[in-house]
């Protein structure tokens, strides 16, 4: 099968760098023949780096595209959107926009990528603001939540386009039909929330979207929710939450299973659920934030990912342009302000 798919990868930006990206890269192309990928950065870096990762030259689907700059993890987005011009980040997106890649990786500064994606490639026809969305699991599988942290203030009509892109996204990434869309609220009376939430919700429910209305925190992990609508701040705390208590767990369950000889050998008994378990909530396997919004694919890995997240936050990319995602979120939305219109 021909490569039919490109992928550009900022390989220079994160806390690891070509470090990551590189074998991620080299381990993707193992798994698919369907992708090429574009590694943007120091030609002669990533040239070593290659080589110290076996690769011998003779795959054509990995090239490498150069940059002379890389955007620090703590460069402030006019910064780097003004003088960066030639950075990683900018090139893997710029590639994007003319058409010689069909998305965007990097693990780079998170306001710098959203900073510049939205400069290059502009937002969809209705969309105000860009939003990041990325799966939280869930005991039926995952919950879709957006926006995790892009913008802090939102309007109603802010939270209403959020719920047509997680929508989309759900809809094209894991096959719903209709998912269930509810806004994150401090409960699930009518009467409770602020003005915002208020008149999103109205927006809402005059709508075809699937809303089923209000829910809390905790829905998010419990199921019976597709789709998790917020504004970035309020995000951007559940998710460094959810993180957090992972960590607390794998840390609690390890302390237990280590306290003495009898525990050591109970752990030992149970490994194999341990593992099972500790695979479901790894946070590597939900690497990969969807920027949505934009004319264009541009995927946020975690700064600090390892080969195996980054590799994860390819595929992401990958299933995004074989869904052609914002397409999706362009039509349908266009039909749900027409329907607005006409009611």
């Amino acid at each position: 099968m021909s490569a039919d798919i490109t992928i550009a990868l900022d390989a220079m930006g994160g806390d690891h760098g070509a470090d990551t990206v590189v074998p991620a890269a080299l381990t993707l192309l193992k798994h698919r023949d369907d992708v090429q990928l574009i590694l943007v950065g120091d030609q002669a870096q990533l040239q070593q780096r290659l080589q110290q990762a076996g690769y011998t030259g003779g795959d054509s689907r990995v090239r490498i595209h150069h940059a002379s700059e890389v955007v620090g993890m703590d460069e402030s987005p006019s910064r780097a959107l003004r003088f960066k011009k030639n950075s990683s980040m900018r090139v893997a997106i710029d590639l994007v926009k003319d058409g010689q890649a069909q998305a965007c990786v990097s693990a780079g500064n998170t306001g710098a990528l959203m900073a510049t994606a939205r400069y290059v490639l502009k937002t969809l026809p209705g969309i105000d603001r860009p939003a990041i969305s990325s799966e939280i699991p869930s005991i039926e599988g995952f919950t879709q939540v957006l926006d995790l942290g892009a913008n802090v203030d939102c309007t109603a009509e802010h939270l209403f386009q959020f719920a047509v892109m997680g929508s989309v996204l759900a809809s094209a990434v894991h096959g719903l039909d209709k998912p269930r869309v509810g806004l994150l609220n401090i409960g699930e009376e009518e009467i409770k929330g602020n003005d915002q939430v208020k008149e999103a919700a109205r927006l809402l429910a005059g709508s075809s979207l699937n809303y089923i209305g209000f829910v809390e925190g905790n829905d998010i992990f419990k199921g019976g929710v597709d789709v998790v609508v917020c504004d970035g701040f309020v995000g951007n705390v559940a998710l460094k939450t959810t993180e957090g208590v992972a960590k607390m767990i794998s840390h609690f369950m390890r302390e237990a299973f280590s306290r003495n000889l009898l525990t050591k050998l109970a752990g030992a008994m149970v490994m194999p659920v341990l593992k099972a378990f500790r695979s479901r909530i790894d946070p590597r396997r939900y690497n990969g934030a969807s920027l949505l919004g934009l004319r264009g694919i541009v995927i946020k890995s975690h700064g600090g990912a390892d080969a195996l997240a980054f590799e994860n936050a390819i595929q992401v990319a990958v299933l995004e342009v074989q869904k052609a995602v914002p397409d999706r979120i362009d039509h349908l939305l266009e039909d749900l302000l027409t329907e607005r219109q006409t009611a």
